[in-house]
């Protein structure tokens, strides 16, 4: 295979046309939107967070999910109005609680290994994303939530990770302008924080410089594939205003597509079971000097309200977290966004949120929290979706196994302890 269509410009788009195109593939990619990463990895919480690699398939998470079901502002909310395909993948998510242990090592693992490549990508194409390297701080008010970390920390040391348990005199000593009273946290050093949107504009910009031709304002409506040569057809708006229907050909494609990856894989005969989880975040301004010298530095991630939150530069302040099972629904609710400007204002009593900048976006998320990332049934045809919460932290490592699989033509490779395409599947 020499010529690859890629499908999907958000961050697994972009670093997969970004590996495929240093291997020497000549690369399309198709967005639909006049740029990339317009979508869900327009302004998510900002971390890259091997630290929360846990999946969420555990008991706990059930048993909150009830509990939490008819308020409006709680972390975790579901629609109770049924679809079969909403419990269908909440069937599955059940059926995958047994494997949370050895899914969390796995995570970690491939979440340290993508690290390792994102960072060379930034430095080898000069990308700002106001990168900051301070840890992240795991916070939590009662025994119970800190019980539960301590045993997750075994887990993630498991795969690799390095994070240490701190007392409340510790955590203000790690970050100083946290408010509230807690009973202890743990603290991941070798954790980072930035700007996904910058990130994959930067390595989109990049990939076309190796040669990848970006197509956006491509709406792919039909994927078809033969196993030998595949074909995409787009939907492009004319000047005129008419709708034109073309096809591209190529050897092979790789389906980048989040949310719309399970409708695009159905047409390619696979079952990727992709559900939309949508998650919030507000952008806090920082106009005022008192109020950067009010917002942390260091990230958080608290687990109690499931609110992960990032330093942007001097003036911004990135708030991100909740879960909301409600089919593919972009509202932003503002009973929704009050409890992440209500956090702030008590954590971060200093600083001023006058000026906030609400934000929604679907996460592509599988029954297992797994992506799914490696061949489909068709020889020429790959996925590389359904990343979830984490789809920047693992990005950079997908890419690379994804593209590294393309080039051997379906022979699986995978980063030690990380299970190949047809294990991650559900």
């Amino acid at each position: 295979m020499q010529t690859i269509a890629v499908i999907g410009g958000g961050i697994t788009g972009a670093t997969t046309a970004y590996a495929l195109a240093q291997r020497g593939f000549s690369v399309t990619l198709f967005e639909r939107h006049r740029y990339a990463a317009m979508e869900t990895s327009f302004a998510n919480g900002g971390q890259l967070s091997a630290s929360n690699a846990e999946v969420w398939n555990h008991t706990s998470t059930v048993l909150k999910g009830l509990k939490w079901m008819l308020k409006s502002d709680a972390p975790l909310l579901v629609n109770p109005k049924p679809s079969w395909h909403k419990l269908s993948w909440m069937a599955e998510f059940l059926a995958a609680i047994p494997k949370y242990e050895a899914n969390t090592v796995a995570t970690t693992r491939l979440a340290i290994a993508a690290r390792q490549h994102l960072m060379a990508w930034a430095q080898a194409e000069g990308i700002d994303f106001d990168h900051k390297a301070k840890g992240i701080l795991h916070i939590y008010r009662d025994k119970a939530g800190f019980d539960h970390a301590a045993k997750v920390t075994q887990l993630l040391a498991q795969g690799g990770l390095e994070r240490r348990a701190v007392t409340p005199d510790e955590m203000r000593a790690i970050e100083p302008t946290l408010a509230g009273r807690y009973y202890g946290g743990f603290f991941t050093e070798s954790d980072t924080t930035g700007d996904i949107h910058k990130f994959t504009v930067g390595i989109a910009a990049a990939a076309e410089r190796l040669g990848v031709r970006c197509l956006y304002d491509q709406d792919v409506v039909r994927l078809e594939s033969d196993g030998r040569q595949a074909s995409v057809s787009v939907r492009s708006d004319e000047a005129d205003g008419a709708p034109e229907l073309q096809t591209h050909h190529f050897d092979g494609l790789v389906v980048c597509a989040g949310i719309a990856s399970r409708d695009l894989a159905a047409q390619l005969g696979d079952r990727v079971n992709i559900y939309p989880v949508k998650g919030y975040s507000i952008t806090v301004n920082l106009l005022d000097a008192q109020s950067q010298l009010a917002a942390p530095q260091v990230s958080l991630l608290d687990d109690e309200t499931k609110l992960v939150t990032s330093r942007l530069g001097v003036d911004r302040f990135r708030v991100a977290g909740t879960a909301e099972f409600n089919g593919a629904n972009r509202d932003i609710r503002a009973d929704r966004i009050r409890p992440l400007v209500n956090w702030v204002n008590q954590c971060f009593p200093g600083v001023n949120t006058r000026q906030v900048v609400p934000w929604a976006g679907l996460r592509p998320m599988m029954p297992n929290l797994m992506p799914r990332v490696g061949a489909g049934r068709r020889a020429n045809v790959f996925y590389n979706t359904g990343h979830g919460h984490l789809g920047w932290t693992l990005s950079a490592a997908t890419a690379e196994l994804v593209a590294e699989q393309v080039r051997q033509a379906g022979a699986p490779t995978a980063v030690p302890g990380w299970r190949t395409a047809s294990a991650a599947s559900t």
